[in-house]
């Protein structure tokens, strides 16, 4: 069974440590962790690996996040993978930081790259994994705050929120939504 799991982000030293490149973060942590490597193919880095017997494979779009779309479509085809099998993972400044809200579908929620991957695919109806990235900005200065680096404090704590999130990925692959949803929302 084959599993296609996407991190949204921006490609560039300059976005490398943004909230909005959570998506990136998370699959280059899991990366680092279970000994597979990233190569740059058509639209985007892309990499393999098997798992409890499944075929799990990771996107990190290099289309920016607002064509985030043509990079998964273009992989679902070329890889056959069912769009229940699909898990975008992005950041979300409508959750704390530390936080992780799975869900089965659901609207883009003013996110460019879910708007994107939602008009390639024609449909909202696939899984997303929303990591929590906060809001603490004023009026107006939400893209500076999405662009902007996680704070010290953050940072201590990011490597265990990534890995945890990580873990989510993996449950969705081998457990299912369900057992995903209970296991990593808050």
């Amino acid at each position: 069974m084959k599993f296609l799991i996407v991190g949204l982000g921006n490609i560039g030293p300059e976005y490398s440590l943004t909230r909005h490149n959570a998506g990136f973060m998370v699959l280059d942590r899991m990366a680092a962790q279970h000994g597979f490597t990233f190569s740059m193919t058509r639209l985007a880095y892309t990499a393999k690996w098997q798992h409890k017997g499944k075929q799990l494979f990771f996107v990190k779009p290099t289309t920016y996040m607002n064509l985030s779309g043509k990079a998964v479509l273009y992989y679902m085809k070329q890889e056959n993978i069912p769009i229940e099998n699909l898990l975008v993972i992005t950041d979300d400044k409508d959750l704390p930081f530390d936080k992780l809200r799975l869900k089965p579908k659901g609207s883009a929620g003013g996110h460019n790259g879910l708007r994107s991957i939602d008009e390639s695919l024609g449909t909202q109806e696939y899984a997303r994994l929303r990591v929590g990235i906060g809001n603490n900005f004023s009026r107006g200065k939400q893209v500076d705050f999405v662009l902007g680096q996680f704070p010290e404090d953050e940072l201590i704590q990011l490597p265990a929120y990534l890995d945890r999130a990580g873990d989510a990925a993996l449950t969705f692959c081998t457990m299912g939504i369900q057992a995903a949803m209970n296991n990593y929302n808050q």
